[in-house]
């Protein structure tokens, strides 16, 4: 009876031994750990303060430093993607800030000081972009030196970050006195905690068992990852914070002069720098793998020509990446670096081709400016023994008079006749030549205006005939307007020359976008068309594909057209069927100023 007793009050005490040795340490634990993680919350809101602080105005600079650059003529697309980066991030960045600091007065005025001298400096650099568009370096650097000189940032990140630093060793201060009251409950509860050691013991021997059989686990398949990392073809080291490597694979032991066991297990002690017998001795690359490092950029396909130890130049890109480490330790530098020898030479090799052929196109447009002014030159002394010739015709005419036979009159009408045709034809050989020699006058020109222009030059040829025009709205394009003017009298004029024999004739202009931005413009009828198994003749010079009598022309006007329109970086092309029309298309090449003009005008 007395042992149940005592066994009753042994369970009922050990019961309440281990009620205040759990219940009690884990109220208090709870609680401290409740204000530590409270305390290290606000700790942790001091830093990102601090850092959002000097992000901005990181960000903020680097923007202006890479607007610099372009300034300074540098059109690298990354410079560009800078240039704009603070416009992305920056708002944001002063909006969380503003958010992480509503609980200090004194921060959130000297966060809007900030925010107006940042807002002002974006403005600058903005002013600054306008004015490089419009090709004012100038007035773009002058934008910028006004920002950086009357928006000072430097004394109001002082004086955040000063603020932070009070405020930090304030909460820091509390989060120690905090420390110090958890530490005196777990020292008083300590004592109670002894008598489960036992119990802990055995557990813990449980667990150590566990434990080296889970280490004995990830040995092997540490193992297995080392294998396979040696096993791949592509060069990797892994570096650690002052650039010395802490573990190579074969592939890069082979590249660069380390056997397969300092590959593996010597090549902790080894400076990068010294590797490849100066490979790596290259200080901008050296640079960037330390920003790598300390400023978490990656390195992207990083080109560089590297003498291995094979004494052979070879052309690599290199990677790299900032890991961090599971247990805590300095971040390390994974490298990888890619042999890329073979691609430059075949880049090489398609350079020196296509100099070659650039060296091919001089010489063809050299014989063809030959031809021009071959063309040219026969032309115009062509143009003297055909005044002769038509002069004599006209003198023979009036000696003879009434003296003349029929067959004699008809004989020199045919000579006067055949005369003025041929001087036709070599004015128009002329003005073919003209507008391949003639230099280009670029300007914004307006195609509707053009179009209304030829329009009335054909209306006298439209007397008596019912033509239906249909225009679209046309945009401004740059080039040469005297050169333009004669595409369209040509193209309007052929639309009312071939539905001469329509009832209704149908003419319609319009425009479309092409697939690279160009101008698609259409010249539309319901006329003659043509059979398209001629197209290949149709922009040939004198290329007739119907009878004179039918259509008179010389047959030059589309070679004309399709001339103006290659010299404009254009080209030219019809589609039709006979008796059913023709659609005439020409493209000319879209540009920003062309825009800015179309813009004003609406």
């Amino acid at each position: 009876m007395n042992d149940s007793v005592v066994l009753r009050w042994r369970v009922g005490g050990l019961l309440l031994a281990v009620l205040v040795i759990v219940a009690l340490p884990y109220a208090m634990t709870r609680s401290g750990v409740r204000d530590a993680l409270k305390a290290g919350e606000q700790v942790t809101r001091s830093s990102e303060v601090k850092s959002l602080t000097y992000q901005i105005a990181y960000e903020t600079r680097d923007s202006e430093a890479a607007l610099y650059r372009m300034l300074d003529g540098d059109a690298d697309a990354q410079i560009k993607v800078r240039s704009e980066q603070a416009y992305k991030d920056v708002p944001g960045l002063l909006g969380k800030l503003r958010g992480m600091t509503r609980d200090n007065p004194d921060q959130q005025v000297l966060i809007g000081a900030l925010g107006a001298r940042v807002d002002v400096r974006l403005e600058r650099m903005q002013q600054a972009i306008l004015q490089y568009r419009r090709g004012d370096m100038l007035a773009a650097k002058q934008a910028m030196r006004d920002a950086g000189t009357l928006f000072k940032m430097d004394d109001v990140i002082e004086g955040i970050v000063r603020n932070e630093d009070g405020t930090l060793l304030n909460r820091r201060t509390e989060a120690s006195r905090q420390s110090f009251n958890s530490g005196l409950v777990f020292g008083i509860t300590a004592v109670a905690q002894i008598v489960l050691l036992a119990i802990v013991v055995i557990v813990s021997e449980r667990q150590i068992g566990r434990r080296l059989r889970a280490e004995v686990r990830e040995s092997l398949a540490v193992k297995r990852s080392q294998l396979i990392v040696q096993a791949v073809r592509e060069p990797i080291a892994l570096l650690d914070a002052e650039l010395q490597t802490l573990l190579v694979n074969a592939a890069f032991g082979e590249l660069y002069g380390l056997s397969y066991n300092q590959g593996h297990a010597q090549a902790q002690s080894l400076p990068l720098a010294e590797l490849g017998y100066g490979a790596w001795s290259d200080s901008a690359l050296l640079q960037r793998l330390n920003d790598v490092l300390l400023l978490d950029r990656e390195l992207w396909d990083y080109e560089l020509i590297q003498r291995t130890v094979d004494g052979i130049d070879r052309h690599v890109v290199i990677n790299a990446r900032r890991l961090e480490q599971d247990d805590g330790g300095a971040p390390v530098l994974l490298l990888t670096v890619s042999d890329i020898t073979a691609r430059a030479l075949v880049e090489h090799q398609v350079k020196e081709l296509n100099r070659q052929l650039e060296g091919k196109v001089q010489q063809v447009s050299d014989v063809n400016r030959e031809l021009e002014a071959f063309s040219y030159s026969v032309s115009h002394d062509l143009r003297a023994p055909l005044r002769h010739i038509a002069g004599f015709t006209d003198k023979l005419q009036r000696h003879l008079s009434e003296q003349a036979d029929e067959s004699s009159k008809h004989y020199l009408q045919v000579i006067s006749d055949a005369a003025h045709r041929m001087a036709l034809l070599i004015d128009d050989l002329l003005v073919f030549s003209r507008l391949g020699r003639g230099a280009l006058r670029l300007q914004p020109v307006d195609m509707r205006a053009l179009v209304d222009e030829a329009r009335v030059l054909v209306e006298p040829e439209t007397q008596g005939r019912q033509v239906v025009w249909a225009v679209e709205p046309l945009p401004i394009v740059i080039g040469d307007e005297n050169m333009l003017r004669t595409v369209w009298q040509n193209m309007l004029g052929n639309a009312v020359k071939y539905t001469s024999q329509c009832e209704v004739a149908r003419i319609e202009v319009s425009t479309q976008r092409g697939p690279n931005g160009d101008y698609e413009f259409i010249v539309a009828d319901n006329g003659a068309g043509f059979d398209m198994q001629y197209a290949d003749k149709l922009f040939g010079v004198f290329q007739r594909l119907h009878r004179a009598s039918q259509f008179p022309g010389n047959g030059i006007g589309l070679a004309n057209v399709q001339r103006i329109i290659t010299r404009h970086g254009g080209r030219i092309w019809a589609n039709a069927e006979l008796g059913k029309g023709a659609h005439f298309h020409f493209t000319l090449p879209a540009s920003d100023l062309a825009e800015t003009f179309a813009q004003e005008r609406a």
